[in-house]
């Protein structure tokens, strides 16, 4: 059973090996990384660690029996109870309720781990499968997002107001 958990250090590898496998199928719908990124991987691995012992964004993984990672699942920009939410799913499990389900339990995690009550995310006009990951999600949209906010392309800022349950 695949598990979401925070980003270790120890990821690092399985984290590259996704992030390359799905590099096409990411760059098709979302703006590429670029070579550069790849290139000093290492040392933004590293910051991004920081950043998130910093307090300032949680990165979640989902992580494969195997080890092999699944997903992605991140909030950023951590504060005064809101944080903005990001996420990718490998190609060969999208379209299966992953992201979805996954995003669903960031959610529920953003409020009881990190004490969130608003999460935001952008997704270009482009994108349909993530804007109908996040309205199953229960977000909504809350006006527009521009060139700045999605790499380039014009979309929508959802978002959702999180409840603490029991």
């Amino acid at each position: 059973m695949p598990e979401l958990r925070r980003l270790r250090a120890g990821d690092a590898p399985a984290v590259l090996a996704f992030e390359l496998a799905n590099r096409a199928y990411f760059a098709a719908s979302v703006s590429d990384r670029g070579d550069e990124f790849f290139d000093r991987f290492a040392d933004r691995y590293r910051a991004l660690l920081a950043e998130q012992e910093a307090g300032v964004c949680a990165f979640h993984v989902l992580v494969a029996e195997d080890g092999a990672v699944l997903g992605r699942f991140n909030l950023y920009d951590l504060d005064d109870g809101a944080a903005e939410l990001g996420y990718r799913v490998a190609q060969h499990v999208a379209g299966r309720g992953v992201a979805t389900a996954n995003v669903r339990e960031l959610c529920r995690l953003a409020a009881a781990r990190y004490g969130l009550r608003t999460l935001r995310a952008a997704a270009s006009h482009s994108n349909a499968a993530s804007r109908r990951v996040l309205a199953k999600a229960g977000f909504v949209p809350v006006g527009p997002a521009g060139p700045a906010d999605l790499g380039g392309e014009t979309g929508t800022w959802y978002q959702r107001d999180l409840v603490l349950r029991p």
